[in-house]
């Protein structure tokens, strides 16, 4: 058969007419692509104003944020895995590093510590208190990672992704 090759319906379609058809394709699709452009007067004062942060991220040990821990790990148990696994206290915590990777980045404040859960088991967990990291950004949100139960393997393996 040389270069041609048989299409669906019978039809005979040559390879050099196909690489043609291709190449027009890929230039009309080029020719409609939108164009880059330089942000205009509204796009560059609206609320663009760049990194401010101002590095005030609260303590590994901060009872507002412990709580939310608790609170956000027994909603997502019961929620998604169908769980009453819930944090009955928290062991001694300590921080593993703050800004990690310089002043440039979003301040973050890297935890560790140990928790109860509900189920008497002790557990390790590590968690990060995270500037501007909270609801669109109005204030600090935490992250965490409970050895043994990243059902989703969100920080896998073992929680090393959710330390600096």
């Amino acid at each position: 058969m040389g270069n041609r090759a048989h299409g669906t319906f019978g039809k005979t379609v040559t390879r050099a007419g196909f690489a043609g058809f291709a190449a027009a394709l890929g230039i009309c699709l080029l020719g409609a692509a939108p164009q880059a452009q330089a942000a205009n007067l509204l796009e560059k004062n609206f609320w663009l104003s760049g990194p401010n942060f101002s590095g005030k991220v609260p303590s590994c040990d901060e009872p507002s944020a412990l709580g939310l821990i608790a609170q956000r790990f027994s909603e997502t148990e019961r929620r998604f895995w169908a769980s009453d696994l819930s944090i009955s206290e928290f062991g001694p915590v300590k921080e593993i590093a703050f800004r990690p990777w310089g002043p440039a980045y979003v301040p973050t404040r890297y935890c560790s510590g140990t928790v109860v859960t509900s189920d008497a088991r002790k557990r390790s967990i590590y968690y990060s208190i995270v500037e501007d990291g909270g609801f669109i950004g109005a204030s600090w949100g935490v992250r965490w990672c409970i050895a043994g139960l990243d059902r989703n393997y969100a920080y896998a393996p073992g929680c090393q992704m959710a330390r600096p």
